[in-house]
């Protein structure tokens, strides 16, 4: 709870205020995102030196609190389609995805348990109970925010990730 994957879910309810298609890109992301960590992660693991993979997860916190002080370019009365609106979650969550400890958890349960299609069922229902609910939220709340500071806090929250994950070993 609390994680990158939930600011985004926010991010895209307050952004698109279409909250099926973001439902539906956050489970195809995360169906697609969990089999290629049950299937692969285990291989990267092992590949890559722990120190290194600390540092590219480090290096992407920061660069999306970079990215997060960029302020929308878009036309906020712009009715973006169900199809665009599906496209950007997928790849904004996959993207999400790698990396985190929910994709590193399965990686753990897909090598602990013979039953992948389980792992990734159960993984990806625990991905969309926790986040349904925030994209619900962020869809009635998104004309209350102030959208500069909720980006300015998050934009600190990812530069916070990035100093944590380096400083945790």
């Amino acid at each position: 709870m609390g994680d990158k994957t939930q600011l985004l879910a926010l991010a895209l309810a307050a952004r698109f205020r279409r909250p099926w298609p973001i439902l539906a890109g956050i489970l195809i992301a995360t169906i697609a995102n969990h089999f290629l960590a049950g299937v692969v992660g285990t291989w990267l693991a092992q590949h890559i030196a722990p120190e290194v993979l600390r540092w590219l997860i480090a290096l992407s916190f920061f660069a999306f609190a970079l990215w997060t002080l960029r302020p929308d370019s878009f036309d906020d009365t712009r009715d973006y389609s169900s199809g665009s609106v599906l496209l950007t979650t997928v790849v904004a969550f996959f993207i999400a995805e790698m990396g985190d400890k929910t994709q590193l958890a399965t990686v753990a349960l897909a090598a602990r348990y013979q039953s992948l299609s389980a792992v990734v069922a159960g993984t990806t229902l625990g991905m969309l109970l926790a986040d349904a609910p925030v994209v619900w939220l962020g869809r009635a709340l998104v004309a209350r925010l102030n959208l500069t500071r909720l980006r300015w806090l998050a934009a600190a929250l990812f530069a916070v990730l990035g100093v944590v994950t380096l400083l945790l070993r």
